[in-house]
């Protein structure tokens, strides 16, 4: 198959939320992170989304360049040609973005699908997500109804926070609060800047106690009903079910049940990082563990080449990916929903 139309990611997000399902948003760093991705989303018969944030797009670029621009387009060319030979399909994402890395990522990207779609072709990106959970709601909402102009004009979604996600990622880190709460009022004031659709499509992470990385049982505090509460009061003011379509954020170790809840209040992408991150890594140490004499030239030996082949132990780290991304699709409830 291949990555999705602007027309076909919305069709993907009207099946989630009609059927009540969500899709893996992975975040992916590498050709190998992006492999084990698409590996894991074929063998459950999902499709999904894939996502790079700032920090990924840079070291897409190059660990020393870091020009995240360019690999923001890399990612996006990679994933275009691979995805071909996939039964599945995907959607293309940039993730967090604040205010002060507007200007040097999503920007400049958006110009640049702008000028594809005047020529007749497709947005390069698919979704753009604008993180302006560090700034204060109304402010957060002023550049947000920007940038829904702008995704909206090339045929792209706008994905927005809400409220604040704890714990660190890409160097933006969130207190631990009673900002991790998105209130009904704050529903309200988005629907009231961004409309219902009509001025483009949005995705809207309502934060319920939402924490990035993985904290130990206790620590966290998820409250997925919270986003019934905001689904009915809200719809009930502008008389629409469901108005918001949801996004889970810092969903790593959560629980079936919150994760179910939360899809069933309307969530239709989950972002999947830390969890699939540590699934990569783990078989690598195993590997290593396992090998220190074949992986490492001791006391003079040659070691074993066909050992310290990244190409073995790369293997290894995509099927441990794999294997976390088919079991994300199956608890979202995506699995074996493709539909191409």
């Amino acid at each position: 198959m291949a990555v999705v139309t602007s027309n076909e990611y919305s069709e993907m997000l009207n099946r989630a939320k009609a059927g009540g399902f969500a899709y893996p948003a992975l975040n992916v760093s590498s050709s190998q992170t992006l492999n084990a991705a698409l590996a894991g989303l074929q063998e459950a018969g999902s499709d999904g989304i894939l996502q790079v944030s700032t920090g990924g797009a840079d070291y897409w670029s190059g660990s020393t360049i870091k020009h995240r621009v360019s690999g923001a387009l890399a990612f996006a060319a990679f994933a275009k040609e691979v995805a071909k030979n996939y039964d599945i399909k995907v959607a293309l994402h940039t993730d967090h973005c604040s205010e002060d890395q507007l200007d040097g990522f999503v920007r400049p990207l958006l110009e640049l699908s702008a000028e594809q779609v005047r020529s007749g072709g497709e947005s390069i990106f698919n979704s753009h997500m604008w993180d302006g959970s560090a700034i204060a709601l109304d402010k957060n909402l002023v550049i947000a109804k920007e940038l829904l102009a702008k995704t909206h004009n090339v045929g792209a979604v706008l994905e927005i926070e809400v409220g604040a996600v704890g714990g660190e990622e890409d160097g933006v880190e969130g207190a631990i609060d009673e900002h991790l709460y998105t209130t009904v009022e704050d529903g309200i004031k988005t629907i009231e800047a961004l409309g219902m659709g009509r001025k483009g499509r949005y995705l809207s992470a309502l934060t319920f106690g939402n924490v990035h990385g993985v904290y130990k049982p206790g620590n966290v505090h998820l409250r997925p009903e919270l986003l019934e509460e905001i689904q009915r009061e809200v719809g009930a003011k502008y008389g629409q079910e469901n108005p918001f379509d949801l996004v889970f954020h810092g969903g790593s170790g959560s629980t079936d049940k919150e994760i179910s809840d939360a899809v069933s209040f309307g969530v239709i992408k989950m972002n999947i990082d830390t969890d699939t991150q540590y699934a990569f890594t783990r078989p690598v140490v195993n590997h290593m563990l396992k090998n220190y004499d074949g992986v490492l030239r001791i006391d003079g030996e040659v070691g074993n080449k066909k050992l310290y082949d990244p190409r073995n132990w790369g293997a290894a780290a995509e099927a441990g990916m794999a294997s976390r991304v088919i079991q994300a699709a199956t608890q979202l409830g995506s699995a074996g929903k493709s539909a191409w």
